[in-house]
Parts: C-alpha cells; sequence; structure tokens
C-alpha cells in the first residue's frame, strides 16, 4: 500500500500579508445605523479535515444569519480559505479583507481573520504576534481596517483580533501592547472585536486595562445571552465586543444561542445612527 504524502512541516507561518475581495458596487454607509456580526467559526467548523455535514450546516447557519439580521460589518475568526472550495460565497454582496496567520499544508488551506463590510475600505493593515502559540508554532493575527462613516467626517477603525493561547501572560501582553499601538494613533470611531482566549481573570483584567486606557467601552448583553457566550468552566467569556465614538449608542446586543455549527456563539451588536 502507497502511503500518502505528508508534508515535512504542517502548518507554515504566512507573510504579513492581506487577501481582499472588492465588490464593485461597495459604496460609503448611506444609513447611519450600524449592525455588526461576531463570530468565531472554528475553522469553517473544521471544513478541511472532511466534515462536509458540519460544513453545510456551518453555512446554512451563517446564511440565515445574514438574511435575518442583515450585519454592516462581520468580523469572523478561524476561517480557512482553501484551494479545492470556497465556503465565502453567502458574502458575495460584501466586499472582505482576510489576514492569514499560517498555511495548512496537508490540506492546501490558509487560515486566519475575515472582516466583510458593505462598505469600501480605505485602508487595510494585519497586525502578527512575534510569538507562536506552542502546538502548531504559528503566530497569531489581527486585522485592522478603516472605513469611512457618513455621520462624521472621522473614520471608523475596526479590529478583528484572535488573540494568542497556551502562551505565558507576558507573551499575551505582549500581543495586547502591538494592538494598543495600532489603535491608539486613531482619533476616530472604532470597534475592537473577536475572540480574546480570556479563560482567566488575569488575561480579561490586561484586556479591560487596555480598552480604558483606549477610551472603549464593552458592549453589554443580557445576562441570559451573555451566559451564551463561549467559556471555560467558570472563565470570564472568550468573545467580547469593545466600541469607541458610538457612546450611548448601543441599542441592541444579542448572543445567537440557537447556532450550533460552532463551539462559539454568534454576536449580534447594532448602533443607532448618531456619533
Amino acid at each position: 500500500m502507497v502511503k500518502p504524502f505528508l508534508p515535512s512541516q504542517r502548518f507554515i507561518e504566512t507573510e504579513e500579508t492581506i487577501v481582499r475581495r472588492v465588490h464593485q458596487n461597495s459604496l460609503p454607509w448611506c444609513n447611519p445605523a450600524l449592525r455588526i456580526l461576531n463570530w468565531n467559526i472554528a475553522k469553517n467548523n473544521r471544513a478541511a479535515f472532511g466534515s462536509h455535514q458540519r460544513v453545510r450546516s456551518w453555512l446554512s447557519e451563517f446564511a440565515a444569519i445574514l438574511e435575518r439580521y442583515n450585519p454592516d460589518l462581520i468580523f469572523l475568526q478561524e476561517v480557512r480559505l482553501c484551494a479545492e472550495t470556497q465556503h465565502l460565497g453567502e458574502l458575495t454582496d460584501m466586499g472582505w479583507n482576510f489576514a492569514p496567520n499560517f498555511i495548512d499544508t496537508y490540506h492546501n488551506c490558509y487560515a486566519g481573520v475575515l472582516t466583510a463590510a458593505k462598505a469600501s475600505c480605505l485602508t487595510r493593515k494585519a497586525v502578527k504576534t512575534q510569538h507562536y502559540e506552542p502546538v502548531t508554532q504559528t503566530p497569531k493575527v489581527s486585522l485592522v481596517v478603516e472605513y469611512p462613516f457618513p455621520t462624521s467626517a472621522q473614520t471608523l477603525l475596526t479590529i478583528n483580533s484572535h488573540l494568542i493561547n497556551f502562551v505565558d501572560l507576558a507573551t499575551f501582553k505582549a500581543q495586547l501592547h502591538a494592538l494598543e499601538g495600532a489603535i491608539a494613533p486613531h482619533t476616530g470611531a472604532i470597534i475592537f472585536s473577536g475572540d480574546f482566549n480570556t479563560w482567566n481573570r488575569s488575561r480579561w483584567l490586561m484586556l479591560a486595562g487596555m480598552a480604558g486606557r483606549l477610551g472603549l467601552t464593552q458592549a453589554k448583553f443580557p445576562p441570559k445571552d451573555a451566559q451564551n457566550i463561549k467559556r471555560f468552566l467558570l472563565s470570564p467569556p472568550l468573545d467580547h465586543v469593545f466600541y469607541r465614538g458610538l457612546h450611548q449608542n448601543m441599542i441592541h446586543a444579542k448572543v445567537l444561542n440557537h447556532a450550533i455549527s460552532s463551539d462559539h456563539k454568534p454576536m449580534i451588536v447594532e448602533f443607532s445612527g448618531e456619533m
């Protein structure tokens, strides 16, 4: 029996790059209200590992969420873009930016974070960690994308992050420090969203301290919804949405507990039009 070829190194760090899809009809938002979706989709629900039924489940849930909530901005973590298949067909009406942090050479897939929007972006930048996670020996990546906003001469800066895991607090703090440096110069509105891996109090306090220094407010969910945000036992939540420049205008926040295709639940946050 011939053994299948396996690469000598399965996970390889990518160059600091961004894969971009520009939608030809993308325009600045005409409606000043803003609705966002944040979701760690668990590597497209382990799409690269042959679980076709679960992939179909994720695609079905994702399509239903887009139809029901029609978000203006989408922040996804653990996204896989594979050579053989495309799992972003539901984003045909949006432009998106994808920042990979590694290539899975066995399945020929990129993995990383993706930000999609109805508006055309102004700038985009990937912020990779200098340290590696011990299992894959690859860094983590955040995606910083800037958009025009209709109700203000200033712009909206979005940060889609997946924070480093399985490392000590000093390494975790180093990633936060790099992100703070990327965010701090911006004087306009901010949305900072993602899977922050705040599975203990020390990590959460570091993140909260950074948010405080940047003047960010944490999006608050109703108690029943907040219970459904991804945690480890009695840990703080892992997924968060922070914002600035939209103060006192968050009008709705919901966790979609009915979604079962990922072990993280989708989060919907809606803001009114006043900035």
